[in-house]
């Protein structure tokens, strides 16, 4: 699917990517990359620096530890949904006045969408950002064999720099001598060397770990055990002097106001105030991505957030809904329990306002969840399954809605345990093309309502679209 790119304030005054910049690696999952990363970031920032925060990859619980450790929100980089010619753009427009950037990958180095090479692998990004790697090591269960695994990744792609590794899980001080004699021989530095500990653990469950929102006082603590950690046994000197080396990237920064500028149509909405759009927050809601909320704002929306779990009511004035993603049948009890906020959303959506819900907003908005009533605006059920549906999907408008003309050609990516009967209405939501051709959603009165999980920067027209149906 073509992306369209989208120019920014890069004002001609050169290069818009600047900033010194680690990309933390691994040869596979598992390997400790949040907690070198996550300790990485609240270390610098604890010495006062400004650190700018992504994640490779779809993921949306990653970046709430990111924007626990830095303070500032955690942002993804998608070569996949959102185009690799964005990646940089977006990089930089996250990075903008910041001392250093740390980026945590996914998966292992070299892993990226199925069968389609290196797309979307953290090593791709890594090159569209010119960034030096860090690659974590598990070494717990090898010693000279390290140098080997090392040396395969350093030479694998000799436009991926590797400068230097981290050693995780390390058992001892021999093990530690035994792993560095072998790591000498390859001549890749070690930057760190990091001991087993226990209480930098995060706890996870069926879809990963446990969002920040619902552990707020475990979270802040997991933070601080992992820069300890990571002062603790890593070079912070040769780290930030391995991002300084850094050399710019050319390119443009990707802007709000920019990208829905460039959609066409009408000027954005001049009156914030008479376009306000309720977004879904809290332990419930946790899946969003930082730039939906800035091209809503761009596009003329005033942004509420408001929690299902706690609110009665939604936002006074609210003229459109977005219901991210999140965990909604671990909270379905509290959900269904709020019957005055359940009445108010559908009382929004007989109104015909604009309501847009991914993935968990989908299944508040059926009939019910695991059996408990949520808001009954679609005519569906939904349940826990035993089977994790998960990857990148190919997708096109089958239906004229609030966010999208038929026709209209998207990226995005699934990622549930649940399943909704029926998975489609009269009027679906999408056609997907990947892995297997089915519809999927539902499009009636204002409501787009779909499993699948878009990033809009990639189609800001999608939020303009939204906010000029606020209008009402």
């Amino acid at each position: 699917m073509p992306v369209r790119r989208v120019s920014g304030a890069s004002n001609g005054e050169g290069p818009a990517v600047n900033v010194p910049r680690l990309v933390i690696a691994a040869p596979s999952s598992g390997s400790g990359k949040t907690t070198v990363a996550t300790g990485l970031m609240a270390a610098f920032a604890g010495r006062g620096l400004a650190v700018s925060a992504h994640k490779v990859g779809p993921d949306y619980i990653d970046p709430g530890y990111h924007t626990l450790a830095t303070g500032r929100p955690g942002r993804n980089l998608d070569a996949y949904m959102c185009g690799p010619e964005l990646v940089a753009p977006l990089f930089a427009h996250g990075a903008r006045g910041c001392d250093l950037a740390v980026v945590e990958g996914v998966m292992g180095l070299y892993d990226g969408a199925s069968g389609q090479g290196e797309l979307a692998s953290t090593a791709q990004v890594a090159k569209l950002l010119r960034a030096p790697v860090v690659l974590v090591v598990d070494a717990s269960s090898q010693s000279r064999s390290v140098a080997a695994l090392v040396h395969g990744f350093a030479s694998w792609d000799p436009q991926v720099r590797i400068g230097g590794v981290i050693l995780n899980k390390v058992g001892s001080q021999r093990h530690e001598a035994l792993l560095r004699e072998a790591l000498d021989e390859s001549g890749v530095l070690v930057l760190g060397v990091l001991r087993r500990a226990e209480q930098v653990a995060v706890p996870s469950r069926h879809l990963g770990l446990v969002p920040v929102a619902e552990r707020r006082g475990d979270a802040v603590g997991a933070v601080a055990a992992m820069r300890g950690q990571v002062v603790a046994g890593c070079d912070l000197e040769a780290l930030m002097a391995l991002a300084r080396s850094a050399p710019a990237v050319p390119g443009e920064v990707w802007d709000a106001m920019g990208a829905v500028g460039a959609c066409g149509g009408a000027a954005p909405l001049p009156a914030p105030s008479r376009n306000r759009v309720a977004v879904a927050s809290g332990a419930a809601f946790t899946f969003s991505y930082t730039e939906h909320t800035e091209l809503l704002a761009a596009a003329g929306a005033e942004v509420v957030p408001f929690d299902p779990l706690r609110d009665e009511t939604l936002p006074e004035g609210t003229r459109g809904l977005v219901i991210g993603g999140g965990f909604p049948e671990v909270y379905a009890s509290e959900l269904s329990a709020n019957e005055a906020l359940r009445k108010a959303v559908a009382e929004l959506v007989e109104s015909g306002a604009p309501v847009a819900a991914e993935c968990a907003g989908l299944l508040y908005l059926a009939r019910s969840l695991d059996g408990l009533p949520m808001c009954g605006v679609l005519d569906a059920e939904g349940r826990m399954s035993e089977r994790l549906t998960l990857g990148y999907r190919e997708a096109v408008a089958v239906s004229d809605s609030v966010l999208a003309a038929p026709g209209t050609r998207v990226r995005g990516h699934e990622f549930h345990r649940t399943v909704l009967e029926p998975g489609a209405g009269a009027e679906p939501a999408w056609g997907l093309h990947q892995p297997e051709r089915r519809v999927e959603g539902f499009v009636q009165q204002g409501v787009h309502a779909s499993y699948l999980h878009t990033h809009w920067a990639s189609a800001p027209g999608m939020a303009r679209r939204f906010v000029e149906r606020c209008k009402g």
